[in-house]
């Protein structure tokens, strides 16, 4: 897994994926007091960082005393993505990352983890800590670039929420949930793959 900074870089801010989360992260801060808002962007996004930093460093050697591949992770991030994709597309069906009865700020879940630093991100920075460990200043370097790139979007979000009517939001959501299938699917289906050869060689 050759990765330059740059090409490390984009492949996180895409992973991220700030601008498909835009609905959930508004569904997420509607019952957040205005004044409070930029105080949970900054926040969540640190606590996003931290984790993605972490898993950078240790994820590989909390999965090896678990005894899980990375075929394992993908795999059971691909079934979350597609529970709560189909619950985007068909509201009341699938996995929901917003609870509609929480009344308070939303604290580590689900902005931070899995809105941010999901399933896939958190593979994604572990399989370049093993690739290349000597660069992992570097990799440093990428998660911060995509987090900044995530808090401008969702500072963004913030100021456009109330320009924004539900009907506007339900399409995106659902749009956006369709996307979330396929990646889930993919990602379901690239895990499936893995495994089966790992069982074959």
């Amino acid at each position: 897994m050759k990765q330059s900074f740059l090409s490390a870089t984009i492949l996180l801010i895409l992973i991220t994926d700030p601008l498909g989360n835009i609905p959930l992260f508004i569904s997420a801060l509607k019952n957040v007091a205005p004044e409070r808002r930029s105080k949970v962007i900054v926040r969540e996004c640190l606590i996003a960082f931290v984790t993605l930093v972490f898993f950078l460093f240790f994820g590989s050697a909390i999965l090896t005393a678990l005894n899980l591949s990375d075929e394992t992770l993908r795999i059971a991030g691909g079934v979350i993505l597609f529970l709560i994709a189909l619950n985007m597309v068909f509201p009341g069906t699938g996995g929901k990352l917003v609870d509609d009865q929480i009344n308070g700020e939303p604290f580590i879940v689900p902005v931070a983890i899995p809105l941010i630093a999901g399933p896939s991100a958190m593979t994604t920075v572990m399989l370049l800590g093993k690739s290349e460990p000597s660069r992992k200043l570097e990799w440093i370097g990428s998660i911060s670039i995509a987090i900044v790139v995530t808090m401008a979007v969702f500072f963004t979000a913030v100021k456009l929420k109330d320009r924004l009517g539900p009907s506007f939001l339900s399409a995106i959501e659902k749009l956006m949930g369709l996307l979330l299938t396929a990646i889930a699917i993919d990602m379901l289906l690239g895990g499936i793959t893995s495994y089966i050869k790992l069982i074959k060689a």
